[in-house]
């Protein structure tokens, strides 16, 4: 399980001070995939266009290059602005299968300061059943007070 309390500490101190995005996507990715064993993927894709994602900083193996937001867990998310908590990925209407071990997954939309959508975080697990609300309710947390400064 994930120490909340010190991944949030960990990475404000890392972050402080930054404000160039791929940079805190970067680090934001890498010190919660090293969270948590249940994370298999973590990374984000990035809004660079109308209803179109494109990946960005990762940790895992590789993720999917594009998606739009009318494909997938994470279009989902990016195209209703809400959390996607997927205990079965194969459940899911329209999944994008990028890696073949992905038994469940969580996606949270990523907000700037000014509440524009600028990506969303993808965390997939080889675990069905993975995630916990409580794991979403961190996440937005720890993204909104990483991203919307």
């Amino acid at each position: 399980m994930v120490d909340y309390p010190t991944l949030h500490k960990t990475v404000a101190s890392l972050t402080e001070g930054e404000h160039d995005a791929i940079a805190l996507m970067a680090t934001l990715a890498c010190e919660v995939h090293h969270s948590d064993d249940r994370f298999d993927w973590t990374g984000f894709y990035r809004v660079v266009a109308p209803e179109l994602l494109k990946i960005g900083p990762y940790q895992g193996g590789h993720g999917c290059l594009v998606i739009p937001f009318a494909r997938g867990v994470c279009g989902a998310a990016a195209r209703t602005g809400q959390a996607q908590l997927v205990p079965d990925v194969e459940a899911f209407p329209g999944h994008i299968a990028c890696a073949s071990s992905t038994r469940s997954e969580l996606v949270l939309p990523v907000w700037d300061g000014t509440g524009t959508l600028i990506a969303v975080f993808d965390i997939d697990s080889d675990q069905p059943d993975a995630f916990t609300q409580t794991d979403a309710d961190e996440l937005s947390r720890l993204l909104h007070a990483t991203f919307a400064r």
